[in-house]
């Protein structure tokens, strides 16, 4: 990625957001990284239903199909034409490949249509950003957990465009086992959400399940471990003839992962002397986890803040923020930018 200096700009900054990291297309307007003019997302759940999950090859095709009218949309709901956008940022990494490519290649086009600047984002530093909408008093350095499917992360954000990742999963990702949990319980996709419904009939404390810890990395996470223990659980019981109660399972699974989650986010903020909190990704949408953490924040004296349910999932409104102080830093990407589905957070040399 390109460093341009003396970047910033007087008045407003007006970026467009693009999103297609998995499964939703989406695409916002966004002034000056917190004000949302748009918010256009068009979810690909029935689609994958049928399957249990998402398929990337599907996935990909249904991107192709809504790209364009799901900008046009943004757009005309922000009342604003290319000309009045300031730069364009789309998601570049991580997530499935073909899924960003669609993305990666209509902001690529509009920006050399244009002629707008193009900025390269990561994903999860888009979660992170999601805060600054809704939060506008907000500034760095503040710690962020960040929990989706595809990733769990404790991540110090010193200043703006600088992240420290403190903790991080060994294995499956929060949302990951979440998913796993619900179709052993038989419950539908998206599982997340379902786990998180039927908890709320059981019983937390009704069974022991395990927390891991990583004496080496306190702020890392397994959840591999206590997917394997709900499993285990289930076929015993089904061994034994003994009935299960999916609530009580759920309610259990879900308090083990919301302690360590917790836990391990508010021991990092003690250690590194950080008085400010933030919750992002798909996973911050659970009920319990978002209790759990305001009421964590609350007992230290810890300012906390959480997105609203909408900007949880992926959007293009948290795309086009993470894209405004990267654009503000000086942070210009070329036509080369290309899909980089392993990103770390953090890269920015591999963005174009």
């Amino acid at each position: 990625m390109e460093k341009i200096s003396n970047a910033k700009e007087p008045g407003e900054v007006v970026i467009l957001g693009v999103e297609s990291s998995c499964d939703e297309t989406a695409a916002a307007v966004v002034v000056n990284g917190r004000q949302v003019l748009s918010n256009v997302i068009h979810s690909q759940i029935p689609v994958h239903t049928l399957y249990g999950g998402v398929v990337p090859e599907i996935a990909s095709r249904e991107h192709i199909k809504r790209v364009n009218q799901v900008i046009r949309k943004a757009l005309s709901d922000a009342g604003k034409t290319l000309q009045d956008i300031s730069a364009v940022a789309v998601t570049a990494g991580p997530g499935l490949v073909g899924p960003l490519l669609v993305g990666v290649s209509a902001a690529k086009a509009m920006a050399f249509a244009a002629g707008l600047p193009l900025v390269g984002v990561n994903h999860i530093e888009g979660h992170i950003a999601a805060n600054f909408i809704e939060h506008p008093d907000l500034e760095p350095p503040f710690i962020a957990l960040v929990a989706s499917g595809g990733h769990s992360h404790i991540v110090l954000m010193e200043d703006y465009g600088t992240y420290r990742i403190l903790g991080q999963t060994r294995d499956d990702a929060a949302g990951e086992a979440y998913d796993k949990v619900a179709r052993a319980l038989g419950l539908p996709y998206p599982g997340g959400p379902k786990v998180d419904q039927l908890a709320r009939e059981g019983n937390p404390e009704a069974i022991s399940f395990p927390r891991a810890k990583i004496e080496d990395a306190p702020y890392d996470f397994s959840f591999s471990g206590l997917k394997s223990a709900v499993l285990n659980y289930l076929n015993g019981c089904e061994m034994k003839n003994i009935p299960v109660n999916k609530a009580d399972v759920a309610a259990s699974f879900q308090k083990a992962v919301v302690d360590v989650l917790t836990e391990h986010t508010y021991r990092a903020a003690e250690a590194y002397h950080v008085r400010t909190v933030c919750l992002a990704g798909g996973v911050a949408a659970n009920s319990a986890l978002r209790q759990a953490m305001e009421s964590a924040a609350e007992k230290r004296g810890i300012v906390y803040s959480q997105p609203s349910l909408i900007y949880c999932t992926d959007n293009g409104a948290m795309i086009a923020s993470a894209g405004y102080f990267a654009y503000q830093n000086g942070e210009r990407s070329g036509l080369t930018l290309n899909a980089v589905p392993n990103l770390k957070i953090g890269e920015k040399g591999r963005l174009g």
